[in-house]
C-alpha cells in the first residue's frame, strides 16, 4: 500500500496544526510555508479534513485552522483512512464487500496479506500526532546555529 502524495500533505498539514495546538488558528499559508505544500493544493485538502471532522476552521483576521483533538488523542491511521480509504497490501483483505477474486477462501498468500496489513496498521494506528511531535523535537533539539 502507498500513501498517496494528497495524503501525505494531509499529515504535514495536521503535524502543524499539531504542533500548535492551543496556540490559536494557523492560516494556510503558514501551514504551506513551513511543510511545503501547495497552497491551493493544501486549501482542498484542509477542507476535506473539515469535512471530517479533524480540523475546524476560523473566519477573519485572526482565523485559520486548527485540531479539533488534542494531538495525543489522533492517530495517523484515523487520518490516512479517511484520505486514502483502507490499509491493506491488497483489495482482499480489506472491509470492501464481495471480494472479487476467483482464489478467496483457498489462497495461499491471505495469511501473509493478512499479516502484512495488521502490521502497517498496527503502526499507524499507535502514532498519534504527539508521538510523531515528541520524536520531531528530540531529533532537532540539538540542532540551531551557534556562535563562538
Amino acid at each position: 500500500m502507498n500513501v498517496s502524495q494528497k495524503c501525505q500533505y494531509a499529515l504535514r498539514a495536521v503535524f502543524e496544526l499539531a504542533k500548535r495546538y492551543g496556540g490559536g488558528p494557523t492560516t494556510i499559508d503558514q501551514i504551506a510555508k513551513v511543510q511545503a505544500i501547495p497552497p491551493k493544493f493544501l486549501e482542498l485538502i484542509l477542507a476535506q479534513l473539515r469535512q471530517g471532522g479533524f480540523v475546524e476552521s476560523r473566519r477573519g483576521v485572526h482565523g485559520g485552522y486548527l485540531l479539533t483533538a488534542a494531538p495525543a488523542r489522533l492517530a495517523v491511521g484515523e487520518i490516512i483512512r479517511f484520505i486514502d480509504g483502507p490499509i491493506a497490501p491488497v483489495r482482499c483483505v480489506t472491509d470492501a464487500k464481495g471480494p472479487d477474486c476467483p482464489l478467496y477462501g483457498n489462497c495461499a498468500f491471505m495469511g501473509m496479506w493478512t499479516r502484512a496489513r495488521d502490521a502497517v496498521a498496527g503502526v499507524y494506528d499507535t502514532t498519534t500526532l504527539q508521538d510523531l511531535i515528541d520524536q520531531h523535537q528530540a531529533t532537532t533539539k540539538y540542532v540551531g546555529t551557534y556562535c563562538i
